[in-house]
């Protein structure tokens, strides 16, 4: 059995797989979901704290397993460094105390192993890989030899629906919650731009996309900003209210009477609302957009967000025969998402895969199956290093 440690960016996970045929003997997560939302997102130095705290309580809560262990694996990249690392110590104690070799394991073939689980891995095959961190169009040969055929220049798939859900308002992680809301919306409400429509490069962009959502949301409040009328200052103040200039200030409790239409004004927003100016770059967290229009945003997003997936798919697609084609990582427990690609690969007569639901985000399962494959092939690490930034080209995986 082996025992595997994930601990990559929020998630605190521990699973013992038997490597004879792939059971599942212990899975224990620990996420870190609620911490985090309050800030909108991963905060490295939290999540650090929060790993360092709950690993030990995780590892031995599978104690009574360690007799029967024959390696200990843990991810070493890529990642947070600050949340790898509680991860390699742990793993690194444990092996020195148990007297097991170290197996390490890349996080991003780990989600590709996450369509194995329970058997061999069948090559060749095609993979998207869509997550919080990574999108990415993968070939894999018949010999496990790892090609990028294309990636995001700028923001990943997952990142832009958590980036979205903030600008709207919204709670984290993002994924979840712009899928329910957008069930309630119009996805033709808006008709924003696919992104690098036209284009034959095999990449992805979603910072356009996202700046398109961030223009609507700041359109929809600044046009339900009430104004009020107070004097300016820096003029001289007659007694005759008709010599009165004034200024605008935003108010919640009135507007402008249209009899005030004669006096000069200037538009000064309160800044409670989250506005400086017409060119306001953020919008409010605590946006003031109907609920309607919100789920309309949030529905024409996912759409056109899942479209470029789709749109640069098939330009893959086309120069490549794939049998077998894999959809790993946290965002692709997306349903417009699965069905827009269940569709995709029906129409070029290819077996679509997926990663179970409960394991497509981050998870130690899918370590300890990558893991199950290096220790067969005896690839222990005799040095365990960190690796926050790597790449998977030319990376064989079996």
């Amino acid at each position: 059995m082996i025992l595997a440690i994930e601990s990559s960016c929020d998630d605190s996970s521990v699973a013992i797989m038997k490597a004879s045929d792939f059971s599942l003997i212990h899975y224990e997560k620990i996420s870190q979901e609620k911490e985090h939302a309050k800030y909108g997102g991963v905060v490295p130095e939290l999540a650090a704290r929060l790993h360092t705290a709950a690993l030990p309580k995780v590892i031995l809560r599978a104690k009574e397993h360690f007799k029967a262990l024959k390696a200990i694996a843990v991810t070493n990249e890529p990642g947070l460094s600050v949340s790898l690392l509680p991860g390699i110590v742990a793993a690194k104690a444990l092996a020195t105390a148990l007297n097991l070799p170290l197996i390490s394991v890349n996080h991003l073939v780990g989600h590709i192993y996450s369509l194995f689980l329970e058997g061999p891995i069948k090559l060749p095959l095609g993979v998207l890989l869509v997550s919080g961190g990574h999108t990415m169009i993968l070939g894999i040969s018949k010999t496990g030899v790892i090609s990028v055929l294309g990636a995001t220049s700028d923001d990943s798939f997952g990142e832009s629906f958590d980036k979205s859900a903030k600008m709207l308002g919204l709670g984290y992680p993002g994924g979840p919650q712009i899928q329910n809301l957008a069930l309630k919306g119009d996805d033709r409400a808006y008709d924003f731009s696919l992104p690098l429509k036209g284009t034959k490069r095999l990449e992805y962009s979603f910072s356009g996309l996202k700046n398109q959502v961030r223009l609507a949301c700041l359109e929809l409040e600044n046009s339900r900003i009430p104004y009020s009328v107070i004097p300016r200052l820096d003029r001289g103040i007659s007694s005759e209210n008709s010599r009165i200039s004034y200024s605008v200030i935003p108010r919640l409790d009135r507007g402008i009477s249209s009899e005030n239409s004669k006096i000069p004004y200037c538009v000064i927003p309160q800044l409670d609302w989250g506005i400086s100016s017409e060119n306001s770059r953020i919008p409010s967290e605590n946006s003031r957009i109907p609920s309607q229009q919100k789920a309309n945003i949030a529905a024409s997003f996912e759409r056109v967000a899942c479209l470029h997936i789709i749109d640069r798919l098939k330009l893959a697609f086309s120069s490549q025969k794939w049998a077998r084609f894999g959809v790993v990582g946290g965002a692709s427990a997306n349903l417009r998402l699965r069905g827009m690609l269940e569709n995709l690969c029906a129409s070029y007569d290819c077996e679509l895969l997926f990663a179970p639901l409960e394991y497509c985000s981050d998870n130690a399962v899918m370590i300890a199956r990558a893991a199950v494959a290096k220790y067969h092939n005896k690839d222990f690490c005799q040095n365990l290093e960190m690796h926050p930034r790597s790449s998977l080209e030319n990376l064989k995986i079996i």
